[in-house]
């Protein structure tokens, strides 16, 4: 790894960092503003969905805040005395990704428990009990990523903040548990409640513009968590191969330097991936005259009823 330059990799990243950093930051912002607006102004009545929607917009624009400083950190070197700053930024940027995660999965549980155990959920399904949830993945997420601050080694000059882990940052336990907890079981879970809750739906006797909505909102929320996290995630798997010593080819190295960078470009796309499904979800709820979540309830009542 050490003989293997990266230097080339990390000029063409820097350039592509400006082309996307600065569209998802303007775009990011605006969505992200506009739909706490949206669930805290327009909507008159606070919901499980909508206390829910608001933790994943604070979530992303906690994540929209710290791209300025990595396009500064990415064309500029910091100075030493930085380090715990960089490292509380770092902190804050894994804070707001695994806490998207967290919460994207607790929408699609509550999703699930509302479609396919209606009767339950007017027990286990509350106001109270959302807002305890994201208050409990806060916590989670800050405990789980507060590691970070001791991944960089206190060396005497200049460094790159974002960048440049120690070895520590990428131990085996470390990368196992960032995989499996901060990936693998979300997306397991994920995907589970989603094939339940769309099979569900579709065999509901509700009408077909409803069925199809909701249908629409969950494969909406898969595309929002798939198509930026998986990329990211096997990047991190490959580049603690690299790290380790079990891919020791350069030009391997190179292709998957750039892919980490890349892929986790593509990861905080999804601040404006989330703020579209918020949009479409609200769209659904006024032109319906009641929340999504009573019209699917009702209907699997009904399917209930009929069995």
């Amino acid at each position: 790894m050490m003989n293997c330059s990266t230097e080339e990799v990390d000029t063409l990243t820097q350039k592509l960092d400006l082309v996307i950093y600065v569209p998802v930051l303007v775009f990011g912002l605006a969505l992200n503003i506009a739909a706490l607006v949206v669930f805290c102004r327009l909507l008159r009545k606070w919901t499980e969905s909508s206390i829910y929607m608001t933790n994943l917009a604070l979530m992303d624009l906690l994540l929209l805040l710290q791209l300025p400083f990595k396009m500064h950190a990415a064309h500029h070197k910091w100075a030493e005395d930085k380090i715990l700053f960089c490292s509380f930024l770092e902190s804050l940027y894994f804070v707001a990704m695994y806490g998207s995660i967290y919460t994207i999965v607790c929408i699609a549980i509550d999703r699930y428990i509302a479609i396919n155990h209606p009767f339950q959920a007017k027990q286990v399904r509350s106001k109270k009990n959302a807002l305890i949830v994201c208050i409990l993945i806060w916590v989670f997420v800050m405990v789980a990523t507060s590691p970070i601050y001791t991944f960089r080694e206190q060396k005497p000059g200049n460094f790159t903040c974002f960048h440049g882990f120690s070895k520590k940052g990428w131990s085996t336990a470390i990368i196992v548990c960032l995989e499996v907890f901060g990936f693998l079981l979300p997306a397991a879970v994920l995907v589970a409640c989603s094939i339940q809750s769309i099979h569900t739906l579709k065999a509901s006797k509700n009408s077909d513009q409803k069925r199809a909505a909701g249908v629409r909102i969950i494969y909406s929320s898969l595309a929002a968590f798939l198509v930026p996290f998986t990329p990211c995630h096997v990047a991190i798997f490959l580049q603690y191969l690299v790290r380790n010593g079990i891919i020791s080819d350069c030009k391997q190295q190179k292709n998957i330097a750039l892919f980490i960078q890349v892929s986790i470009n593509i990861a905080n796309v999804t601040c404006c991936l989330d703020a579209l499904c918020y949009y479409f979800i609200a769209k659904e709820v006024r032109s319906t005259k009641d929340t999504l979540r009573l019209s699917i309830s009702r209907a699997r009542i009904t399917s209930s009823s009929d069995v």
